[in-house]
């Protein structure tokens, strides 16, 4: 379950409703993401306009009138509205190698599809460019690749709600499993808060994080390292419930990365997960790497199983990555 908890604390923070929503032709030609004003290369080679698709006039301006695409399953009307609201639509990559709390847009209502596998060799070490920074790819296809459509939703009307007061948003935790992860929002994090089963019952889950994970520290740099002690209390599937959690953290590489949706300047954060019984015996250890973009948030995440030993490659447990 630890596992499952962390590839949603990293990996199913949405994107930018606008950039999303815009998967059609046009705009200039490109190869990589910094080609492109947006800081995005399509995956046709074109580069993801800031205006017209993403909804900006040519002064900057927000204009709340201008045509969304919604056929790619990507945006309804809540959620333009809550980006727009939010000031996500027309958000532009400045490439200062900083990811901020404003440049990632995270709150219920956004939704996005994740090209997803499962046990699939990946090769993270990727290629060094000559100013030390690394291009991955993960386009794939990788074996068994299926879309699935994440959605950020509200907690309210849950039956753990009131266990969670001041969460953002839930979600599912993997493809595999209906819990859903509790999440809260802040200025400069992003705060994993316990783990719920979507009905109440006698196999019910409800753990709870003491205190809450900061899956996402803003701002995001080069080098940037945090540690989380947690303390999880609750039931899982019924069952009374109690373990220690160590997630250690770190921006370990900064590049560019390919995806199924296109090209985007990511700094990677890498988290290893130690589970132990609260006595010191280690249950597993998971390592999770995170593709964090400005304007669009983490758009991959690859999650090592269980004690698996390499670093940079192996076979993932999951490999997700943003899809048009």
């Amino acid at each position: 379950m630890s596992g499952s908890k962390l590839i949603a604390a990293l990996g199913l923070l949405g994107c930018v409703a606008g950039g999303c929503a815009a998967s059609g032709n046009g705009g200039a030609r490109c190869v990589v993401g910094a080609d492109c004003a947006s800081g995005v290369c399509r995956a046709d080679g074109t580069c993801l306009p800031v205006s017209d698709d993403a909804g900006v006039e040519s002064d900057g301006a927000i204009d709340r009138d201008a045509e969304v695409e919604r056929d790619g399953g990507v945006m309804d009307d809540a959620s333009v509205d809550a980006a727009f609201d939010a000031g996500s639509i027309g958000c532009a990559p400045n490439h200062d190698g900083t990811i901020t709390r404003a440049e990632v847009p995270i709150r219920a209502g956004l939704r996005a599809t994740f090209r997803t596998a499962t046990d699939a060799m990946v090769d993270l070490t990727g290629e060094v460019l000559g100013d030390g920074s690394r291009r991955w790819s993960l386009v794939g296809p990788f074996a068994g690749d299926r879309d699935v459509l994440v959605e950020l939703r509200e907690p309210d009307g849950l039956w753990f709600a009131e266990d969670f007061p001041g969460a953002t948003y839930v979600t599912e935790l993997t493809n595999d499993s209906d819990l859903l992860g509790v999440f809260e929002v802040t200025g400069d994090a992003l705060l994993l808060r316990g783990v719920g089963s979507p009905e109440s019952g006698f196999t019910e889950t409800r753990l709870l994080n003491e205190p809450a994970i900061g899956t996402l520290r803003f701002p995001l740099e080069e080098g940037d390292r945090w540690t989380e002690e947690v303390d999880v209390t609750g039931r899982a599937l019924g069952v009374i419930t109690t373990y220690d959690e160590t997630y250690e953290s770190v921006v370990d590489a900064a590049g560019e990365l390919e995806t199924p949706f296109g090209t985007f300047e990511v700094l990677r954060v890498r988290t290893e997960l130690v589970r132990d019984n609260g006595f010191g015996v280690v249950l597993s250890r998971v390592r999770t790497y995170a593709f964090v973009s400005e304007c669009f948030g983490t758009v991959a995440v690859v999650r090592s199983g269980e004690s698996e030993s390499a670093t940079e490659r192996f076979v993932a447990a999951e490999v997700r990555r943003l899809a048009p």
